[in-house]
């Protein structure tokens, strides 16, 4: 549960050198920019750099003709390779020159494709029409036009059999639309071409070259082959082309893509006159070698300092965890990075989701299968849930040994329990009443020890905090975890071990003044931080005021604890589930037994699965991270080139 160490960076040169400095920074792919304005408070007199990123143009114009190309440019390391800016600009345009022509002789097929496709689509529908069409689209006195009709429309026709031209000849149908030709004298075409429009009367033109639609169509389906081997060879051309310059291209485009990367820094950088000033992060471990190359340019002064002495500067947050706590780092990013001097919960996090989810899906079989499911979304699709998943498995299946269930078969380990441990049948028979009791307590034991020690975490990370004030007298404090212990442990004793516990010096030392510390938590606070405007302006407004916030209070310590009860709940929930899969499987004969059994555990291990992961990572956000986490910090993002 930590977080890397981070150093304050602050650069001071000539602008002159402001490349150079960027360079180094940019080059290091561990420096992360901030705001100057974070760093000093009196900025009003400098301005923002004031040069143009001179690397986009030509990024995004290689960028964009690379694209059209159909091959894909994976980015690779380019430390070591400096072109030039002016050999940077003669490469790219030199090859988005050479690469236009190129795609634009496939484009210009492509087109042709696409419209013989479309007038092939069209002339098929008018095939039935014995003419040729474009000796009747020339015609002097009479106006043709060629399209489809709804087929409610045309059934309208009949309205207009008084207008002899009114007439639509069919050629072809489909589902919708009948294709054909209407006919208008010219003096009248404005008329008809009103009447059909009203119909919802779609034109397509349609040119025969002098052909009859059927002799047409057999031209165009010749056509259609000969242009399709034309864009292949075109396709070929840009292919061949790509092969040839495919590892030049990839370095000059990973070098635009991390010189262009680099505005990010320029962006932030302020000037005065002929003089800059840079501020950022960079992890602990880098900063020697990373002083050691700025000190080497003349005019730079660089400074570094430790980010425990900058918190008031908000440090970004780099995680770092274990190989347990690595992949649980996605659940702690979803909620919100920690601030820089507040405990990580991701080893935390770990650790209680991995068990809470094995008790509350606990199978042997499904939890192999969860495992394994969960290592191909991560192999194959690189889904962060799937790292999470394969714990969780492992969990499930050992678990599923303490209560004895095999893909729902409750009792198919009793020989190992006989012969390991002397036993008749396994320890824990879920459905019983004796063990359905025992479950529930549990359950609810687990969310007291969970709820105490995210009370203890925020004691610890309210002292590295200086709160004091929090770590003593908050709900989660320390006056905060001596009221909620005592309450349990004294009800525990009192109703059902039997012991004589709440006794009236118990119930007022351990019970009545740590809940008045925790109401007068805002005064003590201000007083034990040393603030001398420590007392509120009424203490009768504060006393009623916070009367409210103590049901709160109260009530919170209930409801956290009672939400625990989920667990013991989806213990049930699964043995239910399951039992109700083997009712079926059994009345419905030896053919569908096992069709039903496999069906069953998929469906109950798709729907669990789902359902026990929401509400384990409920448990962890609102009942254990309310109590001891912020989430507030900001997440640490170098300018750093990604590589595939």
């Amino acid at each position: 549960m930590a977080v890397s160490t981070m150093q304050a960076v602050s650069v001071i040169g000539l602008t002159k050198d402001v490349d150079s400095v960027i360079a180094v920074l940019g080059e290091s792919g561990v420096f992360h920019p901030d705001d100057v304005s974070t760093f000093y408070s009196d900025t009003r007199d400098f301005t923002h750099l004031q040069t143009k990123n001179i690397y986009a143009e030509p990024m995004n114009s290689l960028k964009t003709s690379l694209n059209l190309t159909k091959h894909k440019f994976e980015l690779v390391d380019v430390s070591d390779f400096n072109p030039t800016f002016k050999e940077i600009e003669l490469f790219t345009q030199k090859t988005t020159n050479e690469l236009n022509v190129l795609l634009d002789d496939r484009m210009f097929i492509e087109d042709q494709l696409i419209e013989t496709k479309e007038k092939l689509t069209e002339t098929s529908h008018f095939v039935g029409l014995d003419i040729e069409v474009e000796k009747v689209i020339a015609l002097k006195y009479i106006g043709s036009r060629f399209g489809r009709l709804p087929k409610e429309s045309f059934d309208k026709l009949s309205a207009y059999k008084d207008n002899p031209y009114v007439d639509f000849i069919v050629c072809s149908e489909d589902k919708t639309h009948y294709w054909g030709v209407y006919f208008t004298p010219i003096e009248q075409s404005d008329e008809i071409d009103r009447i059909f429009s009203g119909l919802y009367f779609e034109k397509c033109n349609i040119l025969g070259v002098n052909d009859t639609p059927k002799v047409y169509l057999e031209k165009l389906k010749e056509l259609l082959p000969l242009l399709e081997k034309k864009l292949d060879e075109a396709q070929k051309c840009i292919d061949n082309y790509i092969n040839l310059n495919y590892e030049i291209i990839r370095k000059y485009l990973s070098k635009l893509e991390e010189l262009n990367l680099y505005a990010k820094i320029r962006n932030k950088i302020l000037q005065y006159n002929k003089s800059f000033i840079l501020v950022g992060w960079i992890p602990s471990e880098f900063s020697k070698p990373i002083k050691h190359r700025l000190k080497k340019i003349t005019s730079v002064n660089v400074e570094f300092s430790d980010a425990k002495k900058e918190i008031s500067k908000s440090p970004p947050v780099k995680l770092k965890n274990c190989f347990l706590a690595k992949p649980f780092e996605f659940y702690t990013e979803m909620y919100g990075v920690p601030k820089y001097n507040e405990i990580d919960p991701s080893l935390f996090i770990a650790i209680t989701y991995i068990i809470i989810f094995g008790i509350m899906f606990a199978d042997v079989g499904q939890g192999i299968c969860l495992s394994i499911v969960g290592l191909l979304m991560w192999k194959l699709k690189k889904m962060k849930i799937g790292k999470i998943l394969i714990p969780c498995g492992i969990s499930s299946a050992l678990f599923g040994l303490v209560f004895g269930s095999i893909f729902g078969f409750e009792h198919l380990l009793d020989p190992m329990y006989k012969s390991l441990f002397g036993l008749n049948e396994k320890p824990i028979e879920v459905m019983n009443s004796e063990s359905i009791t025992m479950i529930i307590m549990t359950a609810i034991g687990i969310g007291v020890v969970l709820l105490i020690t995210a009370m203890f975490l925020n004691v610890y990370t309210a002292s590295r905090q200086k709160n004091y004030g929090r770590a003593l007298f908050g709900t989660s404090g320390l006056a905060g975890i001596i009221f909620y212990t005592s309450i349990v442990f004294g009800i525990i004793g009192q109703i059902f071990m039997g012991w004589n516990i709440l006794t009236l010096p118990y119930i007022i030392f351990l019970i009545v003044l740590p809940f008045l510390f925790i109401f007068f938590e805002e005064p003590l606070s201000k007083l034990i931080n040393g603030d001398r405007d420590w007392m509120p302006e009424s203490w009768g407004g504060y006393i009623a005021e916070n009367l409210f916030e103590s049901i709160e209070v109260i009530l919170g310590y209930v409801t956290n604890t009672m939400s625990f009860l989920r667990v013991g709940a989806f213990v049930l929930v699964h043995a239910g589930m399951m039992m109700v899969v083997f009712v079926l499987a059994e009345s419905a004969g030896s053919i569908g037994y096992w069709p039903i059994i496999i069906l069953g555990n998929c469906l109950v291990m798709v729907l669990e699965a789902l359902l026990v992961a929401i509400q384990v990572l409920r448990l962890e956000y609102y009942e254990m991270f309310s109590r001891f986490y912020s989430g507030e910090g900001r997440p640490y993002d170098p300018v750093k080139l990604k590589l595939q």
